[in-house]
């Protein structure tokens, strides 16, 4: 019994280092965000608490497919801070992801936050890359009711592998955990990155990055 104590202890322990370790840890009950104000800080200034209202602590829609009609045949629908704002200093967040048969959410990178996902419906490959220089492939189909977790800053992706449309609910352990779509990032930057820089990175020919750097 002792035992089961101590290791549930812990696990009470990890979680509240995972929500905390990347936000700073609040020092009153909440701090709903503020969105009228134009301070400027590390997350986003307090609302007065006594204009504080239940509202402020709560979304709805995440009961609502999203549209999958695009090129890559998903949709993310986000609950961070600037859909609820009472999850302002709090460390957390999370999304509902719809796939379309064979859509997939492209590899991309959250740089402030954990993911860990859970399949609703569908089966779904999910995987992520380790760093450099392994750049290991980290893979796995799951099936309703799994769970799998991309680690905080690695880039991961999902893609629906069954025949009919797939749902998945993942957490991140940050308010504003920031997506960075590795396609959209390399290929559709403002300015757009050289094209024989390009060219050299991938070592293709420059046309093909013209033509890469035309769908985005």
């Amino acid at each position: 019994m002792a035992n089961h104590i101590v290791f549930f202890g812990l696990v009470a322990l990890t979680l509240c280092h995972l929500a905390f370790t990347f936000e700073p840890s609040p020092l009153q009950d909440f701090c709903v965000a503020d969105s009228t104000t134009s301070a400027r800080v590390n997350g986003l200034a307090c609302k007065n608490p006594m204009n504080v209202q239940a509202d402020d602590f709560f979304f709805s829609g995440l009961n609502i497919m999203g549209n999958t009609s695009n090129p890559v045949g998903s949709k993310v629908t986000p609950v961070t801070v600037a859909q609820l704002p009472g999850l302002n200093t709090l460390g957390i967040s999370m999304v509902r992801i719809d796939y379309a048969p064979r859509g997939i959410n492209p590899p991309h990178t959250h740089p402030r936050a954990t993911e860990i996902l859970t399949v609703l419906e569908g089966s779904v490959q999910v995987g992520f890359v380790t760093s450099n220089p392994e750049n290991r492939l980290i893979s796995k189909v799951l099936q309703k009711g799994d769970v799998f977790v991309f680690p905080v800053g690695l880039v991961h992706f999902q893609r629906n592998v069954g025949y009919g449309n797939a749902v998945a609910i993942a957490a991140l352990s940050s308010q504003n955990p920031g997506v960075i779509t590795i396609a959209n990032a390399v290929f559709g930057s403002n300015p757009p990155i050289a094209a024989d820089l390009l060219a050299k990175t991938f070592q293709v020919e420059t046309s093909l990055v013209d033509q890469l750097q035309s769908k985005f």
